[in-house]
């Protein structure tokens, strides 16, 4: 030997991997200090964490004593399956290295070439309670224990510590020649036979505790779930379990409640919580009652959980029986009309149980987790399942190699998932068996002693220059990418390439195939998708190219909106209105928050689809800025100096009004977009879309005006401005609401005043003929029916016919209308001048009389009766029914009309800045504002939701169904959710009503 140098010098303790000072006294209390140890000392730096496996031998041999340890250190000198085997467990399980100090013997169960088999598992945990069949047992697996209590519970930990230690020793040990190599489905395999053999044992002891030396006389069959169902359990997992029994009376329940708590005290928690009602359900039933529920009640989650139900322990048969009778519902589960949304509603209650700080941390429910595989590879099961009886398979390794062999995925796709779903595992496997925990959290990234330790337990190796800890955050990235893309891999490109036949030599998926694919995705048509899908990804040249590339992420966004098949349509349609646009594929290529944006906006809203088509420049704004989304970069007064300063360009009043159009059409587009992405909240819709209608009637306004003087050759003999009512004066306007306004002109100096008149009106109806015109846009109504006298009355008056009218004539209603009067348009000087003249009459010192107020009552009254539509709901008619927007908006008026003469403050046209003045002055008590603020705001919401889905003014939310999906989506709520939108509207209207009722009812 040599004294330096060789693999035979005796090695520093830095060398060895070993980092604790105390490392060299520990050394020398084993004897390994020596060159004779050199072989123990190598085997000890191949250890995941050297130091704890050498804490742990010290430990080891101060508990067997010197003849104990002196037999020990010899196999370990002598054996290397042996040394490699204890070596990597104690530095790998701290909790394992507590088991074989605490049973002295247990060291001895490494020696063993083999594991045992699941009958040999299961005799070894019946024979540690003394635990004998029933007589003329059979099939059923039903033993009564010879002990109980605390002894028996002791003994199932030991003998169940013992069998997992075995299996763990052998699936830690480093490779080597004659060492048997496990696979992580061996592993899952035989900790299911352990769980299997764990319960039976455990309902032995149930059997001894409850009935003592009584015989039972019933059936009771434990079903497995889960991924012990499917034999691919974890080191330490929850094992999922539901009882069948016949009876299914008290003494089963209690049977089965006891081998729950036993289980759970001696090996693993015992859950029953998939049992048909969850945690409220009975314990045990029936297999008659087990069916009855599922053809009737069962939930989508509740059929993909029987993808993995096996028969574990008690009696088998009745077991096989449930097996063999809910299995078939399975595969029909995909045909219910729910199953979409309860798909979507499935993944985000996954994503939502992962906190914020452990996203990139957590290997189970993280982006690219275990999770994202095993929902991607059930869901492929159910769709495919129902014509390929193939995939009918518990794994989720065997799905996804039955997936490839039936040409749903590709092969070199499906073996890329596989192979990512088993570095994911082991790497799982590896934290849990650290200290027997269960855990899916990866250790910090920073914490470098944690990931080489990871590292070097999962065999990862040094490459490259790299060390263990580099490579392993290296593939961790590259594992969680891939699997981060499952859905595009699993669901659409192969979809894709099937029906655009890109690939023969890879996939078989045939129509049919990818039409149910499509169904269950969400897709009301298939048949028609696929011919879209054909289409676009068949393009010919460049165009094409892209296409395949982006259409399986694209595919995979339309599906999550309310209307894939729109959604799809819109986007082919898109595609052939820009066919010459090179930029709009880039853009989606390159620009992940583009695609994903659009995909959401075309899947929902019909509104917003008609517009991009006219309007496509607006889709690169849905990129993100320097400062965030740049569709809120952009300001509605920026709008509007592009369109003023383009209106003035254009000579041709027409011409004008179509540039003014153009620039409205790509506002609406943006502010409705911004507004379904929640970027702006609904009362910044409602200012915006206010802001962009001032705008185009003051451009129109000026561009008649010049255009009318033109034509005379004279000046104009008056200057007019254009009033805002209703929701535009209030700047309150929704997406299908018209314009209500009042016309007003004053003539100039040395004017004739029926001359201004005669020319104030033509411009008037020029305005109105221009903006009226029929056109692909949401239309451009301007509503004079407020204006003095009603439709009886001229478009027209003057400043001074105004103030005569009002101060003569006024109707009640008609000085409640003016309390939404607001100068938008035309000479600012004017519409000034008419607010501070009707302030005398909508303000009136002393306020309205009481006369004023019954006839408002009266006429609310009436409006109630008479002008909600045949046929609709008052609970859900968002302007006229019970706490909507006329509810609302009646009543802060009345208030406004009793009060303002007293708090100036209440001297304002929006409903909702109103509102706060009169929580500010006292004159309702808070909770009564919140309910009338909380019923207009959710009104106001659902009532652009219902325009934004269906493309035309709608005041009527509808019942339960995809279109209510759809507008509780565009209004801001899950999709699965759309059911609690609509109880969350009622709920709101029905609280404000109370104050309606109160406060305006007097």
């Amino acid at each position: 030997m040599t004294a330096m140098g060789g693999r035979s010098a005796m090695p520093s303790p830095g060398r060895l991997g070993l980092m604790e000072p105390s490392a060299r006294g520990d050394l020398d209390t084993l004897g390994w200090s020596d060159t004779a140890a050199v072989d123990r000392l190598w085997a000890l730096s191949r250890a995941p964490d050297p130091d704890l496996a050498l804490k742990a031998l010290v430990r080891i041999q101060q508990a067997q004593g010197d003849a104990g340890w002196a037999e020990i250190d010899r196999l370990l000198a002598r054996d290397r399956r042996f040394r490699g085997r204890l070596l990597a467990t104690l530095g790998s399980s701290d909790a394992l290295g507590d088991h074989l100090v605490a049973e002295t013997d247990a060291w001895r169960l490494l020696l063993e070439p083999a594991l045992p088999t699941a009958a040999q598992a299961r005799d070894e945990m019946l024979a540690a309670v003394a635990a004998q069949p029933e007589p003329d047992a059979g099939e059923n697996l039903l033993y009564r224990a010879g002990v109980s209590g605390g002894e028996a519970i002791g003994a199932l930990r030991v003998a169940y510590r013992n069998l997992l230690l075995r299996l763990a020793a052998q699936d830690l040990a480093p490779v080597v020649e004659d060492e048997p190599v496990l696979f992580l489905p061996e592993v899952g395999g035989h900790l299911s036979d352990l769980a299997d053999a764990a319960l039976t044992a455990a309902l032995a002891v149930a059997l001894r505790e409850v009935l003592g030396d009584d015989r039972y006389t019933g059936r009771l069959a434990v079903i497995a779930m889960g991924k012990c169902g499917a034999r691919e359990l974890n080191y330490v997992s929850d094992v999922d379990v539901v009882f069948v029994a016949e009876p299914a009376d008290n003494t089963s329940a209690r049977l089965a409640g006891e081998m729950m708590r036993v289980g759970s005290l001696a090996f693993f928690e015992v859950d029953a919580a998939l049992r048909p009602e969850g945690k409220r359900g009975a314990m045990t039933r029936t297999l008659e009652s087990h069916l009855a529920y599922y053809e009737r009640w069962a939930k989508t989650w509740e059929f993909q959980a029987l993808l993995k139900a096996r028969p574990m322990t008690g009696d088998l048969a009745l077991g096989a029986d449930y097996v063999a009778a809910t299995g078939p519902l399975v595969w029909t589960a995909a045909e219910r009309d729910d199953f979409v949304t309860d798909v979507q509603a499935m993944r985000r209650r996954v994503e939502a149980l992962v906190p914020d700080g452990e996203k990139d941390r957590n290997l189970k429910l993280g982006g690219g987790g275990l999770r994202d595989v095993e929902f991607a590879v059930q869901l492929m099961q159910m769709v495919h399942g129902r014509a390929d009886e193939a995939l009918r398979v518990r794994s989720t390794l065997e799905a996804i190699d039955a997936l490839i062999a039936g040409g749903y995925v590709g092969r070199t796709d499906g073996a890329n998932f596989h192979a990512s779903y088993e570095f994911l595992r082991g790497l799982e496997h590896r934290l849990q068996l650290q200290r027997l925990a269960r855990t899916h959290l990866l250790p910090d990234v920073k914490d470098d002693p944690a990931m080489r330790w990871l590292a070097r337990a999962a065999h990862v190796r040094p490459e490259g220059g790299s060390d263990a800890t580099a490579v392993l955050r290296r593939e961790l990235r590259r594992q969680r990418t891939r699997v981060r893309q499952l859905h595009e891999k699993l669901f659409y490109r192969p979809l894709l390439e099937a029906v655009t036949r890109f690939d023969k030599d890879s996939l078989y998926l045939q129509n049919e195939a990818a039409e149910r694919q499509l169904a269950a995705l969400g897709y009301a048509k298939p048949q028609r998708a696929v011919a879209h899908i054909k289409a676009l990804g068949s393009a010919r040249g460049r165009r094409g190219q892209i296409q395949m590339l982006i259409l399986p992420g694209l595919l995979e966004h339309i599906s999550d909106t309310p209307d894939p098949d729109a959604g799809l349509l819109n986007y082919r349609r898109l595609c052939d209105e820009l066919v010459d646009a090179d930029w709009f594929l880039r853009l989606l290529r390159d620009d992940g928050v583009v695609a994903e944006r659009l995909m959401h906006v075309l899947g929902t809203s019909e509104y917003i689809a008609d517009l991009l088509m006219r309007s496509p420049d607006v889709i690169a704004l849905y990129s993100s800025g320097a400062s965030g989304p740049k569709l809120c970069e952009v300001t509605s007064e920026d709008v509007v100096k592009g369109l003023a300063a383009s209106v003035r360009r254009s000579a041709d009043p027409r011409k004008a009004i179509a540039v003014a159009r153009s620039h409205r059409r790509a506002e609406l587009a943006r502010i409705a977009s911004a507004d379904l992405l929640g970027l702006m909240d609904v009362t910044q819709v409602c200012r915006a879309l206010s802001t962009m209608w001032a705008a185009v009637l003051d451009a129109a306004l000026e561009k008649v005006m010049e255009a009318t003087s033109k034509e005379t050759g004279a000046p104009a003999p008056a200057r007019m401005a254009v009033i805002g009512m209703g929701r535009l004066g209030g700047g309150e306007l929704g997406y299908g609401s018209d314009a209500d306004v009042l016309f007003v002109c004053d003539p100039v100096e040395g004017a004739d005043e029926s001359t201004a008149l005669r020319w104030a009106q033509s411009v008037a109806d020029s305005v109105r003929a221009l903006l009226g015109t029929p056109s692909a846009d949401p239309p451009l109504e301007v509503d004079v029916g407020l204006r003095p006298e009603g439709k009886n009355g001229p478009i027209v008056r003057s400043l001074a016919s105004y103030r005569a009218y009002y101060r003569q004539w006024a109707e009640a209603w008609e000085v409640q209308a003016l309390l939404r009067a607001h100068a938008v348009a035309g000479d600012p000087e004017l519409g000034l001048q008419f607010l501070h003249m009707i302030d005398e009459v909508r303000y009136p010192a002393g306020g309205v009389s009481s006369d004023a107020v019954r006839e408002i009552r009266r006429i609310k009254a009436r409006v109630d009766a008479e002008r909600l539509p045949r046929g609709a709901d008052p609970t859900t008619h968002t302007k006229l029914g019970r706490g909507g927007l006329a509810d609302v908006e009646w009543t802060v008026q009345l208030l406004q009309l009793r009060y303002a003469h007293e708090y100036p403050e209440l001297h304002r046209t929006s409903t909702i800045e109103t509102l706060d003045a009169i929580e500010e002055a006292g004159l309702l008590p808070e909770d009564q504002v919140a309910m009338l603020k909380d019923a207009w705001l959710t009104a106001t919401r659902a009532r652009n939701a219902l325009v934004l889905v269906r493309g035309k003014p709608v005041d009527q939310l509808p019942g339960a169904g995809r279109e209510l999906r759809a507008i509780a989506y565009a209004a801001g709520w899950p999709q699965d959710e759309a059911v609690e939108f609509l109880e969350h509207y009622l709920r709101v209207t029905r609280r404000a009503k109370g104050v309606v009722l109160e406060v305006f009812g007097g």
